[in-house]
């Protein structure tokens, strides 16, 4: 993340998640940074994968990997440290890393949990790991995923509306990223093939315009696209062709069911964006 401005109001802890994958560098490193950017304090934490069998037929091999976690956080701690970020390092052993790394954010007040697209378990065939999906899902604050090679730059953000209260919550985070770092925003409203109809292209239409009033008015450059087809693909490909480095959106759309981990759309939309995605989680 470069810039010298803070990109949200109040970022006192962070989170990093990370496995110690090659799929973790992109956060490790926008981590670091952020943390730098914003002065916050700065906790590195691991999850060592065990079960009750395991941990009692191979306890040497637990205790090897968890001497293996220590030693890469260690790293992690001292490249914060060649940066003036106070980092401290977390390990736990046990099942459901997710709920190891959502209690850690509750603990620790965290505003934000970083995380890598997915671990070093994830196949390259899925999108996105299940540990993400699940943090996502329980998180009690904001999630930035970010792919290994995404570098956050803030320049050019990329806000998704469907008029529901979790893209409001979405708009109004970018908006106010935007303020922050100057960056240009765009609105997108995708209505899918299936139901291009007057009343949905005016309701398109509605919630980029009430977004690009409240952007206007904080003197942002914004930009409102309409799309057709599948909402996934139309976010994804305008994030590529406008080079976009940071999307935001939220945990569920209109139509996501509360009881849901997430909606559909912001999965598959964290899973082949190009840059990183931040999910914005309404309380």
């Amino acid at each position: 993340m470069n810039g010298q401005t803070c990109p949200t109001k109040k970022i006192e802890n962070l989170l990093l998640s990370t496995d110690g994958s090659e799929f973790s560098e992109g956060a490790v490193r926008e981590a670091i940074n952020l943390a730098k950017t914003c002065s916050s304090r700065l906790f590195a934490l691991s999850v060592v994968e065990t079960n009750p069998e395991y941990e009692t037929l191979a306890p040497q091999l637990v205790e090897k990997e968890i001497e293996k976690a220590r030693a890469y956080l260690e790293a992690v701690r001292e490249r914060a440290a060649k940066e003036n970020v106070n980092c401290e390092i977390v390990i736990h052993q046990g099942e459901d890393s997710y709920r190891y790394i959502v209690d850690e954010a509750a603990k620790r007040h965290a505003e934000m949990i970083i995380m890598g697209r997915r671990g070093r378990t994830g196949l390259k065939r899925l999108m996105m790991g299940s540990v993400t999906a699940k943090v996502i899902g329980h998180a009690p604050c904001n999630v930035l995923v970010v792919p290994r090679a995404a570098k956050i730059e803030l320049k050019k953000i990329l806000v998704a509306t469907d008029g529901s209260r979790y893209s409001d919550a979405a708009a109004m985070e970018a908006i106010g990223i935007a303020k922050r770092c100057g960056a240009k925003l765009t609105v997108i409203s995708v209505v899918p093939s299936e139901l291009i109809a007057e009343k949905e292209q005016k309701a398109a239409e509605c919630n980029i315009k009430n977004i690009k009033d409240l952007a206007e008015k904080e003197g942002i450059s914004v930009e409102g696209l309409i799309a057709e087809g599948k909402p996934y693909e139309a976010i994804v490909n305008t994030a590529t062709e406008k080079n976009i480095d940071l999307i935001v959106v939220g945990s569920h759309g209109r139509t996501g069911l509360e009881k849901l981990l997430m909606g559909s759309v912001t999965e598959r939309v964290i899973g082949l964006a190009p840059c990183a995605v931040l999910v914005v989680k309404t309380k």
